[in-house]
C-alpha cells in the first residue's frame, strides 16, 4: 500500500477552469485533437469503448499532468495509458458499471414496450378487459422506468464523485486498481463540494457549447479534462523528487486558496 497523501477541502472550481484553460491554450489544437479522438473512442465504439476508456483517459491525464510539470508533450502521449492497460482497464470498467446496467435496463424496457404495443394492436377482436389490460401494463412499465431512472441518476452521481480521481491516480502512480478506487473515493468525498461545483461549472460550459450549434461542445472538451487534471493536482499534490522534498507543495501552487491540511 503506497503512502499517497491528499488534501481535503482543496478544490477551487474557478481556479481549476482558469488554470486548465491557461494550460491548454498554447497547445490548443493538439489538445483538441487528443480530446476529439478520445471522445470518438469512449463514446462511439459500442462495447469496445468500455475496454478502451480507462487506458485512453489515463493517457490524456498523463499528458496533462506532464504538461503541468513543464515537461514536453506531444499527441502520441495520449496512448501512454496503454502501458498501464490492466489497472486502467479495471478502473474504467468499474466507472462504467452504472452505465452498463442502465443500458441493460433501458433495452429491456424498450423491448417490453414494443411487445406490449404489438399485443395491444392485435387485440382488436378481443373483449374489453383484454383491451384495457395492456395499456395499464404499459403505464406501469413507464412508471417503473421513471423510478429506476431517478434512482440511477442518484447512483450515477455518487459513483462519479467516488471515482473522479481514480484514473489520474493510475496515470501518475504505480498502484493497483483497488487502491486507486479506494483512495479516489476517500479524497473525492473529502472534497465533495469542490467536485460538485466544478461539475456544475463545466456542465454550464458544455451547455454553452451545445447552444453554439451543438458542435461548440467539441471545442470545449479539452478544457473539461484540463480542469479535472488541476482539480486532481489540488487534491493530490505533486512530490518534488528531484529536490527530495519531504513535504508536498501547498495546493496554492495549483491555483486554489483554501486547502485544509493533509488527510
Amino acid at each position: 500500500m503506497s503512502n499517497i497523501q491528499y488534501y481535503p477541502g482543496a478544490i477551487d472550481p474557478s481556479g481549476c477552469i482558469s488554470n486548465g484553460w491557461n494550460l491548454i491554450k498554447p497547445k490548443y489544437w493538439m489538445y483538441f485533437a487528443i480530446s476529439l479522438l478520445t471522445w470518438v473512442i469512449v463514446s462511439c465504439i459500442p462495447c469496445i469503448n468500455y475496454i478502451l476508456m480507462g487506458p485512453v483517459l489515463a493517457g490524456v491525464y498523463y499528458t496533462l499532468l506532464r504538461d503541468m510539470r513543464g515537461e514536453s508533450v506531444d499527441f502520441g502521449m495520449m496512448f501512454k495509458g496503454f502501458e498501464k492497460f490492466l489497472p486502467a482497464l479495471v478502473v474504467g470498467l468499474v466507472q462504467s458499471i452504472p452505465g452498463i446496467i442502465w443500458q441493460i435496463i433501458d433495452t429491456t424496457m424498450n423491448i417490453s414496450t414494443i411487445f406490449i404495443e404489438q399485443g395491444t394492436g392485435s387485440l382488436g377482436g378481443g373483449n374489453f378487459f383484454q383491451e384495457s389490460s395492456a395499456p395499464g401494463l404499459a403505464e406501469g412499465i413507464s412508471a417503473v422506468y421513471f423510478i429506476l431512472a431517478a434512482v440511477f441518476l442518484i447512483v450515477t452521481m455518487v459513483w462519479s464523485i467516488s471515482f473522479a480521481f481514480a484514473i489520474p491516480l493510475i496515470a501518475e502512480h504505480n498502484i493497483g486498481p483497488i487502491e486507486a478506487l479506494t483512495l479516489s473515493a476517500k479524497a473525492a468525498w473529502s472534497n465533495v463540494g469542490g467536485v460538485i461545483v466544478t461539475s456544475i461549472l463545466l456542465g454550464l460550459i458544455a451547455l454553452l457549447g451545445v447552444l453554439a450549434l451543438c458542435i461548440g461542445v467539441f471545442f470545449v472538451l479539452p478544457l473539461f479534462w484540463a480542469a479535472w487534471a488541476f482539480a486532481y493536482r489540488q487534491v493530490f499534490p505533486a512530490i518534488d523528487t528531484d529536490n527530495f522534498r519531504m513535504e508536498p507543495p501547498s495546493p496554492q501552487e495549483y491555483g486554489m486558496s483554501f486547502g485544509q491540511g493533509m488527510e
